[in-house]
């Protein structure tokens, strides 16, 4: 995944709304978001085919989200290398990464609730910590980016806080509609700097680009989880999971 956005409103009855952005080699395999794992089955993610993990897991009990991004710095020596798909399925039940980290390549790990956010960000050699407050923040595969440098966070930042925020409670999709616009790419071409729907040609037949993007809005104790299978046609978005909060 390269880009997750969050929005973070304490005492909301939607405290948190996150939208995940993956973008991969187009011809790696993957499923659909559904409950994957036998071993987690309260889990749902889409699933990565080649190592058996995901880029984003939600647990509706929590409520809880976790979003995976690949960082930058040091790779984990070979012998000791693991996936880091396994590392939302984790966080979203415990709440954070495992104490050792040297097996698993730079990332960044952002893990929200509805009491909170947390972002830890593992270069290969040090790991640290943030709590971004309430309002709207972008991460990218440098990090949490709080400046305006880099384009698509200049672009994108002030129009998802400035949108209707999706609602948890919301099942027929009228409070998400701004989001699933600006999540699905806001119509910009993929060439634009400012995209977030992203596509390169690698040659030798290879394409790098967004292949999903997913959103989520947690509720007290509810979560809402829609997913659109073809980035840049906002009519492809659909609901994967609805859990209404107890009545």
């Amino acid at each position: 995944m390269c880009t997750v956005i969050v929005s973070f409103a304490p005492g909301s009855a939607t405290p948190v709304v996150l939208a995940g952005v993956r973008d991969e080699l187009l011809s790696r395999p993957w499923q659909a978001p559904a409950a994957h794992w036998p071993d987690r089955p309260a889990l749902v993610g889409g699933r990565d085919l080649l190592a058996g993990g995901t880029w984003l897991a939600a647990d509706p009990g929590g409520p809880r989200v976790a979003a995976l991004l690949n960082g930058r710095g040091t790779e984990a020596p070979g012998h000791l290398r693991r996936s880091r798909g396994v590392l939302p399925l984790e966080a979203v039940v415990h709440g954070g990464p495992p104490a050792d980290l040297t097996p698993y390549d730079p990332f960044h790990l952002l893990v929200a609730g509805r009491r909170g956010v947390r972002l830890w960000s593992w270069d290969g050699a040090e790991v640290t910590e943030a709590e971004p407050p309430a309002g709207v923040h972008i991460v990218v595969n440098s990090g949490w980016e709080t400046g305006e440098q880099d384009p698509r966070v200049a672009f994108f930042r002030p129009r998802f806080a400035a949108a209707v925020r999706p609602s948890a409670v919301d099942a027929g999709g009228v409070t998400w509609e701004d989001w699933h616009h600006l999540a699905a790419g806001a119509g910009l071409p993929v060439t634009d700097p400012r995209a977030l729907v992203v596509r390169r040609e690698l040659g030798d037949g290879r394409v790098w680009g967004t292949s999903s993007v997913t959103l989520v809005a947690l509720g007290v104790d509810g979560l809402r989880y829609d997913f659109c299978p073809r980035p840049g046609d906002a009519s492809s978005w659909h609901t994967v999971l609805h859990v209404p909060p107890v009545a």
